[in-house]
């Protein structure tokens, strides 16, 4: 819970985080250690200096770190933590749904798993998906069209073995799809990124909603003009977000871009944990104010009420969460850390 200056307190919802192993151990070849070295890049060139952390812990921090950083010095109430497999890279995956149960399940109420898949698995994808939903009740899963399987360097929205993953997705009762569609991390190819395909996707998939993370950078204005016709995407603000220290008035022009076209309903918090830790991100986004010839031009504001419904309550109207619910069992479920 976040605690305004005001005395207000904030329900947070961290729409994107993660529990990953891109240790040398875990490193399969080159290709995991430029992985995992690109996101520590991202890290010390965005994060304050204070912030920082040693690269041996961001390549592979605890649970601990995990629980105490989002819920005890963060102010998380709930966590949605993103799988990403990249078996290519890493030799036990990256981050796989069975390595983020344990930790849902060592600290009960306070994350929700999400899958992911691969539609050039083909029938193998479809009998996972089965799996993940019989085995983990989840209900949302990352889509990372960019990955590598084999020969193949990434894979569209609109594919046809995609239609028949997210036809059963929709049919399961799997509704939100989450997609990567941001920067590049090496050796990614940055066009596997596009953006255009949710646009395919999202108007095949009526039912399904579209959580397009990073909104699309650097590709903003192709997502907005896809967001704002298309009324089941939304904008997820993981890596958008610590702009907000190292280059302010961009991240103003990107959240009024984003009030302009999605509006406040269709914007979600994120961290992108563990690049960034939430506290200082919610912070700064609560004292945040647009500068005042930005939302002019655009006719928009950031007022408490809108950041409110960025920092938790729009993912809790797509997730079912019922706040006041979750607020008692999170009373009744108290902070405990084991290494303590």
């Amino acid at each position: 819970m976040y605690r305004t200056p005001e005395g207000k307190d904030i329900f947070v919802v961290d729409g994107h985080t993660h529990f990953w192993d891109g240790s040398p151990e875990n490193q399969k070849n080159i290709h995991g250690k430029q992985f995992v070295e690109c996101f520590y890049a991202y890290h010390t060139a965005l994060s304050p200096k204070e912030q920082l952390w040693e690269k041996s812990k961001f390549e592979k921090y605890s649970a601990d770190d995990l629980y105490r950083d989002l819920f005890i010095d963060g102010p998380d109430d709930v966590a949605i933590i993103q799988s990403t497999y990249l078996k290519d890279f890493y030799k036990n995956g990256f981050n796989t749904i069975e390595r983020n149960a344990e930790v849902a399940k060592r600290y009960p109420e306070r994350f929700i798993v999400n899958g992911s898949f691969d539609p050039r698995d083909g029938e193998k994808a479809l009998e996972y998906i089965h799996y993940m939903k019989e085995t983990y009740d989840i209900k949302g899963v990352k889509m990372y069209t960019a990955e590598w399987n084999g020969d193949s360097k990434g894979w569209k929205l609109n594919d046809p073995r995609a239609y028949k993953c997210f036809e059963l997705c929709e049919k399961l009762g799997i509704k939100n799809v989450h997609v990567h569609k941001g920067p590049t991390i090496i050796p990614l190819n940055k066009d596997a990124f596009d953006v255009h395909d949710v646009d395919y996707a999202a108007t095949d998939f009526q039912n399904l909603n579209w959580i397009v993370e990073h909104c699309g950078l650097p590709r903003l204005d192709d997502f907005c003009w896809i967001a704002v016709q298309e009324t089941n995407v939304y904008a997820g603000l993981a890596v958008a977000l610590p702009f907000i220290h190292s280059r302010p008035r961009y991240f103003a022009e990107v959240m009024a871009e984003l009030l302009f076209w999605c509006g406040p309903d269709k914007i979600l918090f994120g961290s992108d944990y563990a690049i960034w830790t939430p506290r200082w991100l919610v912070e700064r986004l609560w004292a945040m104010e647009l500068p005042e010839d930005i939302a002019r031009e655009r006719g928009v504001e950031l007022t408490p009420e809108i950041k409110e419904k960025i920092l938790g309550l729009n993912a809790a109207r797509l997730y079912d969460i019922n706040i006041e619910a979750k607020k008692k069992a999170l009373a009744s479920s108290p902070f405990s850390i084991a290494a303590e």
